[in-house]
């Protein structure tokens, strides 16, 4: 099976071709990937060289020509490092674009904590108007990232990652899937991207409802109103990215109902050691071992 980055290769080349209107810029990472798509449009495959705030103002630039800009590096230099960028070139002069990231929380964990950004969604959370898509496996990669190219001029963030469930599930760009149903009055657990089998395996024989996101802005209230019911209920979030990041969002979606939400995810505290991406997952409790004794403590 491929990967979701060597999907976006794919996926984007076939789409640079098709539609004239899309513009890809890169710095450095992933360009050996688009060197044929590259040599087709040079006049749309854009290489700034390792300038993350010149990638993303270029990418500004070009949608305020009408171009439809597809900007893309690892995370920690695609959000966190030019900021300013994504905020001004994109929010402040009301543009749309695509950005497109690569290596998620620790995805290489030997690049060391400046090529780890587990923070990305939570800052992006600080800005209105972003669509942010984490899918789970590269075919729904593949489909939330044509949905994002095809989205008129909307800003959408697309979360890759090397980490990925077994079998990909349908998606829409829109709301969150059932893929487990608990008997009524049962506990509700959002399982985020490419942690749904952790989910699943750590929920296996419990009473509650597991539901799948790999759209978390706008998040789906409707769904998750729908699947708490008007019972008192208990709210489990277990995302791939810092811990709590959408407790606030599902606290919205349930104001006028009873509830305790829990938010599972990276912790804050940095792992000074480089070790494996199943260390890290191990290490933050979201293998399936640590989740079921997390989850199942919460729910007691």
């Amino acid at each position: 099976m491929d990967t979701m980055r060597e999907r976006f290769i794919s996926v984007t080349s076939r789409e640079l071709d098709a539609d004239p209107r899309l513009a890809l810029v890169l710095a450095e990472i992933t360009v050996d990937g688009f060197r044929p798509a590259q040599q087709r449009h040079p006049e749309r495959v854009i290489n700034v060289g390792i300038r993350e705030q010149l990638l993303v103002g270029v990418g500004g630039g070009l949608a305020l020509t009408g171009l439809r800009p597809i900007v893309h590096t690892f995370a920690s230099f695609l959000v966190e490092r030019p900021f300013e960028q994504v905020k001004l070139d994109f929010g402040h002069q009301d543009t749309g674009g695509v950005l497109v990231s690569a290596s998620a929380s620790y995805d290489w964990p030997a690049g060391g904590f400046t090529h780890m950004a587990p923070g990305d969604v939570a800052l992006m959370d600080t800005l209105d108007g972003w669509t942010v898509h984490v899918p789970g496996h590269p075919d729904e990669a593949e489909a939330l990232l044509r949905h994002a190219y095809a989205a008129g001029d909307d800003k959408v963030y697309v979360r890759l990652s090397q980490q990925s469930n077994a079998a990909p599930l349908p998606v829409d760009g829109l709301r969150l899937r059932t893929v487990r149903e608990g008997g009524a009055g049962t506990g509700v657990v959002v399982a985020v991207g490419p942690l749904l089998d952790n989910v699943l395996a750590a929920t296996e024989g419990l009473d509650v409802t597991v539901l799948y996101a790999t759209t978390v802005r706008p998040f789906d209230e409707a769904a998750l109103r729908a699947a708490v019911g008007r019972a008192t209920t208990d709210v489990v979030l277990v995302e791939p990215y810092l811990a709590g990041t959408s407790t606030a969002a599902a606290a919205q979606a349930l104001a006028e109902v009873p509830h305790r939400v829990l938010g599972l995810g990276v912790g804050r505290a940095e792992l000074r050691r480089y070790g494996t991406v199943e260390e890290h997952t191990a290490a933050h409790g979201l293998d399936p071992h640590s989740l079921r004794e997390r989850i199942s403590a919460f729910l007691r």
